[in-house]
């Protein structure tokens, strides 16, 4: 039997593992830039922030990396999620919308080093047209079927106003983008085959909120807590 490949193997992990595969990857490379060269799967969780049962249990669907008595070998590790999560290639990316939000994707120093480039950011403010951002220049919106193609781009983050999300979408999908990065509000819709993942600010600002809500009701109710029964202590008395 011949062995499965690396998307065969993927299909099988359950998603929210997938999702704690790059939490895994930035604790590694937090540790290895440490000058750490072996640690513990309680190390490990500790840096990422999880339970080790938990990261022991994710780490499983990847292959058997430990060495008991030892821990796991971080740059190996390292090495083998990123492989799995697919960042040791090289993935183009194209950014559509340089408004504040985009602006700052734009500048983002991070992409480069977890295997994203940046190869377009695209606007349909024909004003800003070869504005300059991030060293690249803003290039009109009706470029993106042409620098798909040119650079064969499978990932597109959209960072439009709601209102154009969608119509950003369909154009994405239609020239070959199978990938998409939305942080636009509201929810696309997009074919079968076509993977959108959204991040919603002021979702997780709200979420925020009602943690800190709960925290501060909770706090309020300890203070107005009146123990029943107990004497009155005057000192002197």
């Amino acid at each position: 039997m011949s062995p499965r490949s690396s998307a065969e193997n993927a299909r099988e992990i359950p998603e929210a593992t997938v999702a704690r595969l790059p939490v895994y990857l930035r604790a590694l490379t937090g540790l290895s830039e440490s000058g750490i060269e072996t640690c513990s799967s309680e190390e490990l969780a500790v840096a990422a922030g999880v339970n080790s049962a938990k990261l022991r249990k994710d780490l499983s669907y990847l292959g058997s990396y430990g060495t008991r008595g030892v821990g796991y070998d971080v740059e190996y590790l390292t090495y083998q999620i990123a492989r799995e999560i697919g960042v040791t290639q090289d993935w183009p990316v194209v950014i559509v919308g340089i408004g504040n939000l985009g602006h700052a994707l734009a500048t983002y120093s991070g992409f480069r080093s977890r295997g994203f480039r940046v190869v377009a950011l695209l606007d349909a403010d024909l004003s800003r047209a070869d504005e300059e951002v991030g060293g690249l220049p803003v290039r009109p919106f009706d470029e993106l079927e042409r620098i798909v193609v040119e650079h064969s781009v499978a990932i597109g983050v959209i960072a439009t106003p709601a209102q154009a999300a969608q119509s950003v979408a369909d154009r994405m999908v239609a020239a070959g983008v199978t990938s998409i990065l939305n942080f636009a509000p509201g929810v696309l819709t997009v074919p079968v085959g076509v993977d959108v993942r959204k991040v919603d600010l002021s979702i997780e600002l709200q979420i925020l909120a009602y943690h800190q809500q709960r925290k501060a009701q909770g706090d309020a109710a300890i203070a107005d807590v009146v123990l029943p029964d107990t004497p009155l202590v005057t000192e002197g008395v």
